[in-house]
């Protein structure tokens, strides 16, 4: 089976941010996703990729980015499209939040969205798809040459705890501590085609592979493929779907910076003749769920002897590597906020101090809020609900 890849000319970025609709007052989820996209029908639909879309639940919305060139202008993008949401969502009190679980709220109480394609997932997936009260951020960077996509997948797979521990964010499932990091990792890694990628040689090997799953039935299509990172032949790019809900516009660019940067990275590497770097399953899969538990605290495997390292040392390394990459590609700013959080905390780190200071969950959520209308988690100042 032949499976075409749009290629692109140029390291271009999409991003796909995963939102909550949550009560001003009460902070619980409300079902208002039909409502808000009907009421926002410019955004909602007339295109095959409109930006605004439904999730599984009704009380959540997708708001995505179209082609963008560098990480600030994707970053407008979105900011310009949740602007227009807040203006039809202040005056029901409703308010935006993201995070990889709602810290209160119980997968039970929610309502699924309407859509062939929601119900024949449930239909299949049953209590794995129900649970799925979750968000996520996914990243695509345009790759020059279906050749390179396999190679790069292999390579950034080493980065998969990189990924997560700086953008988990769901340390509570139905108002409890889960004593990880990533909730999301687990809840979502559940479903049979999720995970981290399988470790293939090139592009015939992938399509063979996708062949394999359609013949016996696996998947119906290669949208049913979630791997925690993939490529996406319709769109010309690698998708770095590793991310948890993320809380603000700002930790968003620092994800989309981190992704454009490697990609391209690993994209001259290869002009250049080089090897790019293929971690064994077993390493990857350890060091998944070393950021899951463990977040920034993780020590990382760094080869097949077992030799490990602090993740969050392994990050400042990372960042001053790329940092020219990051400069040429005007993201280097938003690179930087790795450092800070590093500094500050990760949004896991900072819901967990809302409640060490004497907090509950509920204020968790307040939290999530005040970060989000700020764009920036140094400068967020949660404001109790009334």
């Amino acid at each position: 089976m032949a499976i075409s890849f749009t290629s692109s000319e140029r390291p271009t970025i999409g991003v796909e941010w995963e939102l909550q609709l949550v009560d001003h007052k009460t902070r619980h989820l409300r079902q208002e996703a039909h409502e808000l996209l009907a009421a926002l029908p410019d955004l909602s639909s007339g295109s095959a990729h409109p930006p605004l879309r439904h999730e599984l639940m009704q009380s959540q919305v997708e708001v995505v980015t179209g082609i963008c060139e560098t990480v600030e202008e994707a970053k407008g993008d979105l900011d310009r499209n949740i602007g227009r949401m807040r203006e039809v969502l202040h005056p029901w009190g409703t308010t935006l939040t993201c995070s990889g679980t709602h810290p209160v709220d119980d997968w039970r109480d929610q309502e699924l969205s309407p859509g062939e394609r929601y119900g024949e997932l449930v239909d299949q997936m049953q209590w794995l798809a129900r649970r799925i009260l979750t968000c996520g951020v996914h990243v695509h960077v345009g790759v020059r040459d279906r050749e390179k996509a396999v190679p790069i997948v292999n390579a950034l797979s080493h980065y998969l705890p990189h990924f997560l521990a700086l953008s988990a964010s769901s340390p509570y499932w139905g108002g409890s501590d889960t004593g990880l990091a990533s909730a999301r990792s687990i809840i979502f890694g559940a479903l049979p085609t999720s995970g981290p990628p399988p470790n293939l040689p090139h592009w015939r090997a992938f399509e063979e592979y996708l062949e394999t799953l359609l013949r016996a039935g696996t998947i119906a299509s290669i949208k049913e493929v979630w791997w925690d990172i993939r490529p996406h032949p319709d769109f010309g790019t690698i998708e770095i779907r590793m991310f948890d809900g993320i809380p603000t516009l700002r930790e968003v660019g620092m994800a989309a910076a981190l992704s454009q940067s490697l990609v391209e990275l690993f994209d001259h590497q290869l002009d250049r003749g080089y090897g790019l770097p293929s971690p064994p399953p077993w390493v990857v899969k350890d060091n998944k769920w070393r950021a899951t538990r463990y977040g920034l605290d993780a020590r990382v495997i760094t080869d097949a002897h077992g030799t490990t390292v602090p993740l969050r040392d392994d990050l400042y390394e990372l960042v001053r590597e790329l940092r020219p990459t990051a400069a040429r590609l005007g993201c280097a700013e938003d690179l930087d906020l790795v450092s800070e959080i590093l500094d500050k905390g990760a949004s896991y780190e900072r819901q967990r101090a809302v409640v060490a200071d004497g907090g509950s969950t509920s204020d968790v959520v307040d939290l999530l809020a005040a970060e989000l209308r700020s764009g920036d988690p140094t400068r967020a100042v949660s404001v109790p609900a009334t």
